[in-house]
């Protein structure tokens, strides 16, 4: 078992994203995960990211607050507990178009290259 406590959690900037902070639970570590890395991005009112893709899928996963997620023009709002697969090169963006901050767990598989 690997055990990361949330007080030795690093930040981390993600690239395209704004009025974000992210924080990495888990992953890239001595001891971690094999197959994929977990993040908790906690966004503030009016933070979002993109339109951009990725090569692998993600899962957001929403713990608090809400987050718009706008797929081929098409919005689709995640609330407490929602949560959405982004399949690998669908292209989005994501907005915070509330006055609370939302926190979102992301999950994504490592890319090939840093297994």
């Amino acid at each position: 078992m690997h055990v990361k406590r949330f007080e030795d959690a690093k930040s981390y900037e993600a690239p395209n994203h704004w009025g974000v902070v992210g924080l990495r639970l888990q992953g890239f570590e001595e001891g971690g995960p094999t197959n994929q890395w977990v993040g908790l991005s906690q966004f503030l009112p009016g933070g979002g990211a993109g339109p951009d893709s990725s090569p692998v899928e993600k899962i957001y996963v929403i713990l608090s607050g809400e987050m718009t997620v706008i797929v081929d023009g098409k919005e689709t709002v995640l609330r407490q507990y929602d949560s959405c697969t982004i399949p690998a090169h669908e292209v989005r963006k994501i907005e915070n178009r509330s006055n609370h901050v939302c926190a979102m767990l992301v999950v994504i598989p490592f890319p090939k290259e840093t297994k």
